[in-house]
């Protein structure tokens, strides 16, 4: 089975992600498109297991966010590493929707963001099979605190001393 980051362990992952254009769905807890889970939603509402919902980071979310926030995991989906509009969204589910889920980065990411990431509201991080988790797990330590508020941190440093 294959394995994730979440809350700063490795764990199982059990939810199986489905490519956009599928019309079939596997048994067990599944991660699907936006667009299948609003256009499909008859007959994912059929499926047995759990339904989670993946986005593109530079998808618009304010016309579905209260949609949104019955999905147990909202992943985010990276093109690229160095695109930072997935990190917009999560701030978003976080801080303006009070989103309490899991919130997922998937597609390209890499270890250096993670504590940025976290910082940003992600609690779980999907990597390809080449990435060592345990190791990529310290680098959410990399720094022991941070001046700025954030999602992981409402008060600032001054208001904590």
């Amino acid at each position: 089975m294959a394995q994730l980051l979440k809350d700063g362990q490795v764990i199982d992952n059990s939810w199986i992600t489905v490519a956009g254009d599928a019309t079939e769905f596997p048994e067990g807890d599944l991660l699907v498109s936006l667009d299948q889970w609003l256009q499909q939603k008859t007959q994912l509402e059929q499926h047995r297991g759990s339904l989670g919902v993946w986005i593109d980071g530079n998808e618009e979310i304010e016309a579905v966010a209260e949609l949104l926030l019955v999905s147990p995991v909202i992943a985010i989906k990276f093109p690229k590493f160095a695109d930072g509009r997935g990190f917009s969204v999560a701030r978003l589910l976080r801080e303006r929707y009070t989103y309490k889920g899991e919130i997922r980065a998937i597609g390209e990411i890499i270890r250096d963001q993670l504590y940025l990431l976290r910082r940003c509201g992600f609690n779980a991080f999907e990597f390809g099979a080449q990435v060592n988790l345990a190791e990529a797990s310290a680098s959410l330590l990399d720094f022991s605190d941070a001046y700025q508020v954030a999602a992981d941190q409402p008060v600032p440093l001054f208001k904590r001393r």
